[in-house]
């Protein structure tokens, strides 16, 4: 089964996740919402990322899509999250990597876009925490939105998504 997968900020964690992403064959990033960075900047930074290095396949912006290695990405540039099409785009769960909307209650607002399930990408002061080889056995369906603790258990996180209801 394949996860679909958009992320909210395109920032080091966005980028990080999204890098996760394109190892793992059970998921896919469909779109990427970032009202801060332009199109032509997300690939600069995707593909000269200072952080994490230099990504060696495709990047380019192609019919306002962001392409990378010949995968369609969706990109909006919406500052509220219940804005954003998640269902449009095909998004089932999606990233929250903006560090902004780390509470239960705003980022609940991507299930409004049509988002099924959000992970919370940063502390939060409510939300459920899992990291992943500690206690993601204790996640339940019911939990929403859950919070996964550090760019570590992002990466684990995608690579794992597949087994979640």
């Amino acid at each position: 089964m394949t996860v679909t997968v958009g992320i909210n900020g395109f920032g080091r964690i966005g980028r990080l996740v999204l890098r996760a992403a394109l190892k793992n064959p059970s998921a896919t990033v469909v779109a990427v919402n970032d009202p801060f960075i332009s199109l032509d900047y997300m690939v600069y930074m995707f593909k000269y990322d200072s952080v994490h290095g230099r990504y060696n396949g495709s990047v380019e912006a192609k019919n306002g899509k962001l392409v990378i290695d010949g995968c369609e990405i969706s990109v909006f540039t919406k500052k509220d999250p219940a804005s954003i099409p998640w269902g449009e785009a095909g998004a089932t769960y999606v990233v929250e990597s903006t560090g902004v909307f780390t509470k239960t209650a705003q980022a609940s607002a991507h299930l409004s876009g049509g988002a099924k399930r959000v992970v919370i990408s940063a502390p939060s002061a409510d939300a459920p925490m899992f990291v992943m080889g500690v206690n993601e056995a204790e996640y339940k369906p019911s939990m929403q939105p859950a919070d996964s603790e550090g760019l570590k258990a992002n990466q684990q996180l995608l690579e794992n998504l597949q087994d979640l209801p």
